[in-house]
């Protein structure tokens, strides 16, 4: 596990180039955290050091947002609107998620039983108005 506390939004890049220092090129990534914690804002900071020129937004509506990076697409979910895991299998979850591609799940709780064996949880909590503690675990099953 890994801790990194910031103090302002400035400080993104930085978490985001120790994320995947941490994840030793493992590509799947969970986040954590209560509702404008940040999970998004980060998400962005994560995708540019991943080489992304494209504008990262929340997929809050289409569920699933694909990225251009230098290393392939890089697909960005958000589950908070999923009224079931249907839906889920509807978006043809596993072709993302076994693609062997960047994959960067939000709200991932929706969805737990369809999660993969290994991947890195990301656990953003607010500790102050623009101070966060990111905690980083690599979870296998």
């Amino acid at each position: 596990m890994k801790s990194i506390s910031i103090n302002s939004t400035a400080e993104l890049p930085h978490v985001a180039k120790e994320l995947l220092a941490f994840a030793e090129g493992q590509k799947f990534f969970i986040f954590e955290g209560d509702m404008a914690a940040g999970k998004t804002t980060f998400i962005k900071s994560l995708c540019e050091a991943l080489g992304v020129e494209d504008v990262v937004s929340s997929p809050t509506f289409s569920i699933v947002n694909e990225y251009e990076s230098t290393d392939g697409p890089i697909y960005h979910f958000d589950f908070y609107r999923l009224k079931n895991q249907q839906e889920a299998y509807d978006i043809g979850y596993e072709e993302y998620f076994y693609s062997g591609n960047y994959c960067l799940v939000e709200w991932p709780s929706k969805i737990e039983e369809l999660l993969p064996e290994a991947y890195i949880k990301v656990e953003i909590t607010v500790t102050g108005n623009e101070q966060r503690l990111f905690e980083f675990v690599k979870v296998s099953t």
